[in-house]
């Protein structure tokens, strides 16, 4: 493996991981508590790290692993090329990059991904390489599947992808890869598969969001209405229309953009990539610029950064403060955990909840305000948010990024200069303290992400658009088995006075752990109708849970004899976030615990992900089914 050394002329010198660091050196000016988590989490994955780190070098060679190939071998690798490029990959100088993407034209935010691959083969070709098509992977929507049976497919669709994304790999053809994806499980699905090739260098390249439409506190006001019965389903989808209307990411800030801003500041994007629309220049040049820049990274370029090396303690510390000031996506206390698993990095709940208590809130998007991604991207985005986070010894910056060394070449923003993709002057103001912010001045001391424990077990809630006086709730046990039970009891008005809605049964192994969307209009009603109500669920919520208290990824979930299967109706419980508590007043011992009323058996392909179910890890874990 080659030396941390940054590309040429960026000034920068990039130190060793802590998990390979005699000394324990961190960065100077660091935070006190990011410093000690990094320890800690270096301490932890002493074993596995370096487990993993030996795994990489092993499988790096001095050459194109090509060149071991034999002759038919090879000959089926480069067989559908131009002589060109089959003269060019006989040998062993010229590097060879593969395109692993999640396009399809049905989902907005991956239609645009259709054209990359041309463009990258072109710059690549240009800068005297090669770049083949090595496999697409699967891309599900949450925001189709929401209250279906499909989304019980949606979290292993995760690890479907990281597998799918090792057989594009498999061929020994290639020496680094450029990553397509945008959503949910996509990005974290192919950084999994990606890690697994850790010797070779990656960029993840993006596809943007797509223009503003309608606000999207309107859109959840009509959701709302509709739960109310005060609109049809006409006017319910002429809003939803209206807000999803283009090519490109849905404009609010949940997983999919959470997925973007993550693969920035972990250094794995260009600079400013992140939130640029598809379809105008700048997006073009970013594309073709990963490719130019991964050809430079390879074994046979001049700054040798594989992505096992650069997804360290550090980029994932930084990863998880850049989720706290964003108030992002929950979701990726499950997918941060199995994306540091993969890279050898054993990290932890308590690891969230002790970021969380120093790391400010610094933006107010959608579901905790009411701007969107553009709007953040247009006050200064991710290049003013790094710079602050920088500035208060909040980030690492000495990391390993796609543009070579050290984390402040992602403060500067992008432009075009007769074409040519640079970066230049520091983003150093917000344009809309209203979306965005610093560091001495947030919207938030905290961001807003905290970790619950107590004798119903551990669990996350996201509480930075929960008002304060919503904080702490004690009330009776409703019980149901999954959404639709509530959504009944609802419709029927059954659903009075105060109460904690329990709705088990909706952990990884039960049927998948699906998103519990159709529970927020309904739970939203009742609440502004006065009632004090909460969610208690081994389900997922994602950030869209908005000002309902909701405890999510209950571990250990209900259908592996978690507290949750022994709860009843009338069972007095506590959510306490100021405390980080979730307790049932009631003696659970002497109970028989209650069975599934949902089948997820069969249907809708779920009988063929059985033995994922069988076999994924608990939510605190990361939920997955790599036991790595």
């Amino acid at each position: 493996m080659t030396a941390n050394t940054p590309d040429a002329g960026d000034g920068n010198t990039v130190h060793p991981s802590p998990a390979t660091t005699s000394d324990g050196r961190l960065q100077r000016g660091v935070h006190p508590v990011v410093a000690e988590v990094t320890r800690r989490l270096a301490e932890r994955s002493a074993a596995s790290r370096s487990a993993y780190l030996e795994r990489i070098a092993a499988a790096a060679s001095e050459g194109p692993a090509r060149g071991s190939l034999g002759c038919a071998n090879l000959a089926h690798g480069f067989a559908a090329c131009g002589v060109s490029d089959k003269l060019k990959l006989s040998g062993d100088v010229t590097p060879n990059l593969a395109i692993v993407s999640s396009y399809n034209d049905m989902l907005s935010a991956h239609q645009p991904l259709k054209d990359y691959p041309e463009t990258i083969k072109a710059a690549v070709a240009e800068a005297g390489g090669v770049a083949q098509f090595a496999g697409g992977v699967p891309a599900m929507c949450d925001g189709i599947t929401q209250g279906r049976a499909g989304m019980e497919l949606s979290l292993f669709s995760r690890d479907v992808i990281a597998m799918a994304t090792a057989v594009a790999l498999s061929h020994d053809m290639f020496d680094g890869a450029l990553m397509l994806g945008v959503c949910d499980k996509i990005v974290p699905g192919l950084l999994i598969g990606a890690l697994s090739f850790g010797h070779l260098p990656v960029a993840f390249v993006p596809a943007g969001p797509m223009p503003s439409g309608l606000p999207n506190k309107d859109k959840a006001r009509v959701r709302q209405q509709f739960a109310e019965g005060k609109v049809g389903r006409r006017e319910l989808l002429q809003a939803e229309s209206a807000a999803y209307h283009s090519p490109g990411t849905c404009t609010f800030y949940g997983t999919a953009n959470s997925n973007q801003m993550l693969m920035e500041v972990m250094g794995l994007h260009l600079p400013g990539a992140s939130f640029e629309q598809p379809g105008t220049p700048l997006r073009e040049a970013f594309t073709a610029e990963a490719g130019r820049r991964v050809l430079g990274h390879t074994a046979l370029g001049q700054h040798h950064t594989p992505i096992g090396e650069q997804v360290d303690e550090r980029a994932i510390v930084n990863a998880v403060v850049a989720l706290l000031a964003t108030g992002g996506s929950s979701n990726h206390t499950l997918h941060l955990v199995a994306m540091a698993a993969a890279a050898g990095i054993e990290l932890t709940w308590d690891d969230f909840a002790s970021l969380s208590e120093v790391v400010p809130l610094l933006t107010r998007m959608y579901p905790n305000g009411a701007a969107d991604v553009n709007q953040f991207h247009e006050a200064g985005g991710m290049a003013y948010l790094i710079g602050s986070l920088l500035d208060a010894g909040l980030l690492h910056e000495d990391v390993r990024t796609l543009m070579g060394g050290g984390l402040s070449q992602y403060r500067l923003a992008p432009r075009l200069d007769d074409g040519n993709l640079t970066w230049v002057d520091e983003v150093k103001e917000s344009g809309d303290t209203s979306v965005l912010r610093g560091v001495e001045d947030p919207f938030a001391p905290d961001g807003g992400l905290r970790m619950l424990s107590g004798n119903l077990g551990r669990a996350v809630i996201k509480v930075s658009a929960v008002a304060p006086e919503r904080h702490v709730v004690e009330a009776p046990a409703k019980v149901f088995g999954d959404q639709a039970e509530l959504q009944a009891a609802f419709s029927a008005g059954e659903l009075t006075g105060d109460f904690v809605a329990v709705v088990r049964f909706q952990g990884p192994r039960a049927n998948g752990m699906p998103e519990l969307h159709k529970l927020t209009p309904p739970l939203a009603v009742l609440q502004d109708r006065g009632q004090k109500v909460a969610l208690v669920t081994d389900g997922r919520m994602s950030g869209a849970s908005g000002k309902v208290p909701a405890a999510i990824h209950v571990s250990p979930e209900a259908k592996a004899g978690g507290p949750l299967a022994f709860v009843r109706d009338g069972d007095l419980i506590r959510l306490d976030a100021t405390t980080g508590t979730l307790e049932v007043l009631a003696d659970l011992s002497g109970r028989e615990p209650a069975e599934a009323t949902a089948d997820s058996a069969s249907g809708t392909g779920r009988e063929l992900f059985a033995a994922m179910r069988g076999s994924v890890g608990p939510a605190e874990k990361g939920a997955g089914v790599f036991h790595l």
